[in-house]
């Protein structure tokens, strides 16, 4: 189980005399405190943390804690503390099951446990020889049961009915925080899933076009000025409308996944990325690559598409779907764009193209030789 101590500076209890008339009134600034401690901090650890140290601080209680359980509601798996506790060091376990201790029976019954003598309880765990008496109180939001919230202090007649009252509101307080600060994470967790779904190819289930410009510009501005060179691959299936029309969409749709999954197979970089780029044209970016070493790692992909030899009834290449691909490398500087990298590639797959296709082509050469529209020239080998 996670134990989390405070590490705040303790403050001396205010004064908590018998004949105490303010009583009433310090229960309920505590009350108003610990709201707007449920506000404070960020996660769910940060605010229970900012809770016990409140209650440790304000109250003449030895040890205040929150526990809180898994989602079956079987073991506590996590608690936040606060005080004066004697153990050379709070066991850490993965779990601590409800059929243990005295907050296991409060977690197991669902309802508050007052212990007035902790020596007559057969279900105290001691943690502090000065503790006489403890209360526990289900931190419960709807349904569901958080946890339990745990107060402990070193005379018996603390817990009046009034102090439990409050206890009991201070719980309802935890509980809506616990409560929010998760849905907050699920949230979080719902919307990192979204983002990643925007950046994902529906199809092939690599990287969409979107992700690929962002990352290529990325890149760009990464790299050191004049010193780092990127690589690009066009990788497109060759007659791939004569596919569709002889074999269906769903077979060609299915011959794209496998090309997106040998293209995946294909990098070797951990910043490399494979993107669907666009219909049947898939790109490949690699950083740090020339164009000596993307044209090996292109052949070798253009190779292993090849052996795979997913059936294309209606090629002119080959009885299979084969692919050309063209390659370019550029260093990226202030002289150049991200644009200019992929234009060269586009040239490089147009000449592939015009070579008799599945082959690989490739070019670089200055960024300023290389603004025409794309497609509109031929570009070298």
């Amino acid at each position: 189980m996670t134990t989390h101590a405070s590490t705040s500076e303790q403050r001396p209890p205010a004064p908590w005399g018998d004949d105490d008339s303010q009583r009433p009134v310090r229960l309920a600034e505590l009350l108003a405190r610990v709201s707007r401690e449920a506000l404070q901090g960020e996660g769910i650890d940060a605010v229970l943390r900012r809770i016990v140290d409140c209650l440790v601080q304000r109250l003449p209680v030895a040890l205040a804690s929150i526990v809180l359980l898994n989602d079956a509601g079987t073991a506590f798996v996590n608690e936040v503390w606060a005080g004066e506790l004697e153990l050379d060091q709070p066991q850490l376990v993965p779990s601590w099951p409800v059929s243990v201790g005295a907050a296991g029976r409060c977690a197991r019954l669902g309802v508050a446990q007052l212990i007035t003598d902790v020596d007559q309880d057969p279900d105290y765990v001691p943690g502090n020889c000065a503790v006489r008496a403890e209360y526990l109180v289900p931190i419960r939001h709807g349904t569901r049961l958080h946890g339990v919230l745990n107060i402990e202090s070193t005379r018996s007649d603390f817990f009046t009915h009034d102090a439990c009252l409050v206890f009991d509101a201070i719980a309802d307080q935890v509980a809506g925080a616990i409560h929010l600060a998760r849905l907050a994470a699920e949230l979080e967790a719902a919307n990192r899933k979204l983002a990643q779904l925007s950046m994902s190819d529906g199809l092939t289930g690599i990287a969409n076009r979107r992700c690929f410009d962002q990352r290529l510009a990325l890149e760009w501005q990464r790299a050191p000025a004049g010193e780092a060179t990127l690589a690009l691959l066009l990788v497109d299936a060759d007659n791939f409308k004569a596919l569709n029309d002889a074999c269906g969409h769903l077979h060609g749709d299915e011959c794209l996944r496998v090309l997106a999954r040998l293209c995946s197979e294909a990098l070797e970089g951990d910043r490399d990325l494979v993107a669907r780029y666009g219909g049947e044209e898939l790109v490949l970016l690699l950083p740090g690559r020339d164009l000596r070493a993307a044209r090996r790692l292109a052949e070798r992909l253009r190779a292993r598409v090849q052996a795979a030899a997913l059936p294309h009834p209606d090629s002119a290449v080959a009885a299979h779907v084969t692919v050309s691909i063209g390659v370019a490398a550029l260093v990226a500087s202030a002289a150049t764009t991200p644009e200019e990298l992929i234009l060269a590639a586009d040239h490089a797959l147009y000449a592939a193209k015009a070579r008799g296709k599945n082959r690989v082509a490739g070019v670089a050469r200055r960024a300023d030789r290389i603004r025409a529209p794309l497609r509109t020239r031929l570009a070298p080998a």
